[in-house]
């Protein structure tokens, strides 16, 4: 059984490589701020930061390649941005869950008629 061929990189494009160097940038600066924290937290929720900064950076590294010409100021924008992205997705999570409270708050309340009660005769 022979192995298989290898991959060219010229075959991959573009787009797919930027995003998967963004979210290496992304695990890479989450990975450092969990090294220099002075907290101690578990495996799950040290993986789940990680993966979270990786999505967060790639999907960052796609939104600023039409607005950060320079590489290396949009690795840094990239970088900044999975740092931050425990606050902003928590900060993201937060707004969605009092959006959804409001919304059902607004459903379940029950709509005056517009006429007055009528009180009981004694």
């Amino acid at each position: 059984m022979s192995p298989p061929p290898p991959i060219d990189p010229e075959s991959i494009p573009k787009e797919l490589k930027d995003g998967v160097v963004a979210a290496v940038i992304g695990a890479f600066s989450m990975a450092a701020r969990l090294l220099l924290s002075q907290d101690r937290q578990t495996w799950g929720w040290a993986f789940r930061r990680v993966a979270a900064a990786s999505i967060t950076a790639a999907l960052s590294g796609y939104a600023l390649t039409e607005y950060i010409v320079s590489p290396g100021l949009r690795m840094g924008a990239i970088g900044a941005l999975a740092y931050a992205s425990p606050e902003a997705l928590d900060a993201l999570l937060r707004w969605v869950k009092a959006r959804a409270e409001r919304e059902v708050e607004k459903v379940s309340k029950s709509k005056p008629n517009g006429k007055a009660k009528r009180s009981k005769r004694k």
